[in-house]
């Protein structure tokens, strides 16, 4: 029950970030272009502030509970006399999911905090560019979620 409860919890906190993503990437983006910098700035601002808040949880709640999903599938393996071997897609979902993870914390703790700054002091061009760095990483972060649900739901396993 512990184990289908988590699996749950991990696969939410990823909906919740990698769909989180696609809806500031492909549609809040380019819906907001039409704004005079100012306005798209203080908005994005306050959109991402929220949207980070969502995704730090997630992000954590995805590693704890992936880690510990892990723990016990080896553990019952070494437990009935196994040896336990992470299989390939487990180990890609691992590392990609950790590049994720501080990535994520890059854009959050250094970027986001650039154009908090930058909307502070009404610069806006420094702003356009904390929003454009953010932009390409959470591009990044959003191609290494797909390779990630590919690499899941196709069961590669090398």
């Amino acid at each position: 029950m512990i184990y289908a409860t988590l699996k749950t919890l991990h696969v939410l906190a990823i909906v919740v970030w990698i769909g989180g993503m696609v809806f500031a990437h492909f549609f809040l983006r380019p819906a907001l272009a039409q704004l005079e910098p100012p306005v798209r700035l203080r908005l994005m601002h306050e959109v991402l502030g929220r949207f980070f808040k969502a995704v730090l949880v997630a992000s954590l709640l995805t590693l704890v509970s992936g880690v510990w999903m892990l723990g016990r599938v080896a553990k019952q393996v070494v437990q009935s006399g196994g040896s336990f071997e992470m299989p390939l897609a487990w180990t890609v979902m691992a590392v990609l999911g950790l590049a994720m993870v501080a990535i994520f914390m890059h854009i959050r703790f250094a970027l986001y905090k650039r154009l908090s700054h930058a909307v502070a002091a009404s610069d806006w061009p420094a702003g356009a560019a904390a929003l454009g760095q953010i932009r390409l990483w959470v591009s990044v972060n959003l191609g290494l979620g797909v390779v990630v649900l590919l690499v899941t739901l196709m069961r590669w396993t090398g």
